[in-house]
């Protein structure tokens, strides 16, 4: 990671200062060019490299499978983010997930809670029925379920905290003693809680983002990050699952997520203030039977997650809309505001009745709105769900 020369008042001119992370996160890990003073880096388009008359490589990359110039400014800034000792960028998140689980060996366990992002369940679902692997789910809400699910010998530990889309908390350092004592590494996707958690600090062996939510922050790249805790033979095998399987992304891509990146504190900052006002605001509200977000002092996990978030609780919320189903479709189709679609972490607001989304097994209350709250001002979001609720109930 670069570093950038500051000075202030309390120092000589001539004294280097190590800049903030925020800082360092805004100039994206990349130094003015000093050829062509570009303060912003270029995109390399190619995909394969040339050697020199020795047969030697000129540069430090060989093949559009092995890395791209453009993924170094982002697994670098991605590992200093999350506190790791590197980090690998992928062509989504869910190819993430599975480079993560392929390297658990045949008939391993993988050890998941019972609500987690349908998508990395289904596929840990499919693997089970296959004997790939023995996959273990626990009741997320219920408090010691996981250190009974590790009881026995595990090879993974996948959690997410919050939990999309109740957004439950699960305590990283506890979790991490548990993965650790059955034998386990312990992944913690912490793709909606950027910036507030540091899975690495409590614990974890593997931190996980879908890049494509607040990372990019602007709902036009799919990507995932695994960030590791330590380069070692595991990690080696990580990548060389990217390596061969190619769930790599473009050089474009990771130019367009660098430069979401770079704005990545403003978003979630502003985000997690207005997704706590709204939280407040309508957690008494009779159209509404529960407003689901760690913030609230009312919700069972607020100790915990006060203790682990360090910056805020986050951007994403749910509410349980009262009349179910039927009144919670058409509260989603009702906002003017807030847009009716899949996915989350984007400058802009969300709303989703996750039920018409998720698999037949998934045990996702039907009455549930997942909100993901963006950039717009917090008054336009309270007015826009008042009118939904209004219209609709």
């Amino acid at each position: 990671m670069a570093r950038f020369p500051r000075t202030s008042v309390a120092r000589m001119p001539s004294e280097p200062v190590s800049p903030s992370l925020e800082t360092e996160t805004v100039h994206g890990g990349h130094p003015v060019d000093p050829v062509t003073g570009a303060i912003v880096p270029p995109i390399h388009p190619s995909t394969t490299y040339a050697r020199d008359s020795d047969y030697t490589l000129i540069g430090d990359y060989l093949y559009g499978r092995h890395g791209l110039p453009n993924y170094r400014p982002v697994e670098e800034l991605a590992s200093t983010l999350d506190g790791g000792a590197g980090a690998l960028l992928f062509g989504s998140g869910l190819a993430g997930f599975a480079a993560v689980v392929e390297t658990v060996a045949p008939g391993g366990r993988v050890v998941a809670p019972r609500v987690m992002y349908y998508g990395a369940q289904q596929w840990l679902r499919r693997l089970d029925s296959l004997g790939r692997i023995e996959l273990t789910l626990f009741d997320q809400r219920r408090p010691g379920a996981l250190d009974d699910a590790a009881t026995e010998e595990a090879d993974l530990v996948w959690i997410e905290t919050p939990v999309n889309p109740t957004w439950d908390v699960i305590d990283i350092a506890s979790a991490a003693r548990g993965a650790h004592d059955a034998g386990a590494r312990l992944a913690v996707d912490s793709t909606a809680a950027p910036l507030t958690t540091q899975p690495i600090a409590l614990g974890a062996d593997l931190t996980f983002h879908s890049a494509t939510k607040f990372y990019n922050g602007h709902s036009d790249v799919g990507g995932g990050i695994v960030v590791t805790r330590e380069t070692d033979q595991h990690w080696e095998e990580i990548m060389s699952v990217r390596k061969h399987q190619g769930g790599v992304i473009g050089p474009f891509e990771a130019w367009l997520l660098l430069r979401g990146m770079r704005t990545l504190y403003l978003r979630v900052d502003r985000a997690s203030e207005s997704a706590l006002a709204l939280a407040r605001h309508f957690e008494a509200d009779p159209r509404v039977d529960a407003v689901l977000y760690p913030g609230l002092e009312s919700h069972p996990g607020h100790q915990v997650a006060k203790s682990q978030m360090k910056r805020g609780f986050g951007a994403m919320l749910s509410i349980r809309v009262a009349g179910g189903a039927t009144v919670a479709r058409a509260v989603a189709t009702s906002t003017r505001v807030f847009v009716p679609a899949t996915s989350l972490g984007g400058v802009e607001s969300l709303i989703e009745h996750r039920a018409a989304v998720e698999p037949p097994e998934s045990v996702v209350p039907d009455d549930l709105l997942r909100l993901s709250i963006g950039i717009e001002p917090v008054g336009d979001l309270i007015a826009d769900l008042d009118m939904a609720l209004d219209a609709s109930t």
